[in-house]
């Protein structure tokens, strides 16, 4: 077996040389390997996914592949439900260690653990609230969901997986994204002084015991921050310019930009969405740029305008981290016998993780 080769031999690659060896060492590889491009992922790596689409969707068709290695494109927490998910003799590997999630790190086990202590001095939290976990979190996070009846989500399911929870308990407690919370909660008609957001800087989230007793969902204050910058002015801005556009965002958007939409929905009901929709007509979209960018080049030729909702450049740019130089430093590697980057949780928490994802896969198949 040959020794690890450093990142370091690959740094000052060309894109070209780095893809050259990529589509190389890939075809060596054959059925060992399934690669996996996040939706948001930089075009000369997304070119190379076997799979492409969101994070859970990815992950079950790794799982179901015949694959010894899945290689994720995307950030940490989606390889750790590729881990989770895939069978015991499957390796699952992040090209770069550095790819995180900004909105996952808001919120960390210590600090849920302490929440969830501090709402125990007011009411009984394992009796009376159920913690519901966005994807976009540490798999520690889906662990603790795992124990204390709790439950996952994603940006298509939010609503079911809400209804799920209130069918079982009086209250939830919605981690890490605010966003997402507040715009599901408020499709399910409550109201926005029912749903409080717990500051996890502040003792008692900074909310009174009233404002925790009368709440029906506690938002953790956590956001993403490429789709915190949308704003409802640029909504507004372009729609003096094309007062016949549709205005399309993913919820992770703020509630007032969500609010002046014509359709808000997930990464994959924004693309189809505007696959569907009739040639000619011209979109302002609020998610990530990478995204945004390949359904305008997408769509360019059936007539259909695909705009960018901020006038400021922002992508995911943890995820920008992977670059074709270290997809190509992970597939040489697995072709000398050397794994490296693999991301594995440990077995007590991916079993209470695992437990909390399939609650979640019970109630939205």
């Amino acid at each position: 077996m040959a020794a690890v080769r450093p990142i370091e031999e690959y740094a000052l690659l060309s894109d070209e040389e780095a893809e050259a060896r990529v589509v190389a060492a890939k075809e060596s590889l054959g059925e060992r390997l399934v690669i996996l491009g996040h939706h948001y992922q930089r075009e000369e790596v997304f070119r190379h996914a076997d799979f492409s689409g969101d994070s859970l969707k990815l992950s079950r068709q790794a799982a179901a592949s015949k694959a010894e290695y899945i290689v994720f494109c995307g950030v940490h927490f989606m390889a750790e439900v590729a881990d989770i998910l895939s069978r015991p003799d499957q390796v699952s590997i992040l090209p770069d260690l550095g790819a995180g999630c900004s909105m996952a790190d808001m919120a960390n086990l210590a600090a849920v653990e302490r929440a969830w202590r501090e709402l125990a001095t007011v009411l009984d939290p394992d009796e009376q609230v159920t913690p519901v976990t966005y994807i976009n979190s540490a798999a520690d996070l889906k662990a603790f969901c795992g124990r204390h009846g709790g439950i996952v989500c994603t940006s298509s399911n939010a609503r079911k997986v809400l209804e799920w929870s209130f069918g079982r308990r009086e209250k939830i407690l919605f981690f890490p994204d605010q966003h997402l919370g507040r715009n599901t909660g408020y499709t399910m008609d409550i109201p926005l002084e029912q749903m409080v957001v717990w500051d996890f800087d502040q003792p008692m989230g900074g909310l009174t015991p009233a404002q925790i007793r009368d709440a029906k969902i506690i938002l953790w204050k956590g956001f993403c921050s490429v789709h915190q910058m949308f704003r409802p002015e640029h909504i507004d801005r372009f729609k003096e310019k094309y007062p016949e556009a549709k205005i399309i965002s993913h919820p992770e958007s703020p509630f007032e930009v969500c609010q002046k939409s014509d359709y808000v929905g997930s990464t994959e009901y924004i693309i189809k969405t505007i696959r569907d929709a009739e040639p000619g007509s011209r979109w302002l979209v609020a998610t990530e740029l990478n995204l945004v960018n390949r359904l305008h080049e997408q769509f360019k030729g059936e007539g259909k305008s695909v705009h960018f909702m901020s006038p400021t450049v922002c992508m995911c740019s943890t995820m920008f981290r992977i670059d074709p130089q270290h997809l190509a430093w992970i597939l040489e590697n697995l072709l000398a016998g050397q794994v490296v980057n693999r991301i594995s949780v440990a077995p007590q928490e991916a079993q209470q993780a695992r437990l909390a994802l399939e609650r979640m896969l019970e109630v939205s198949p």
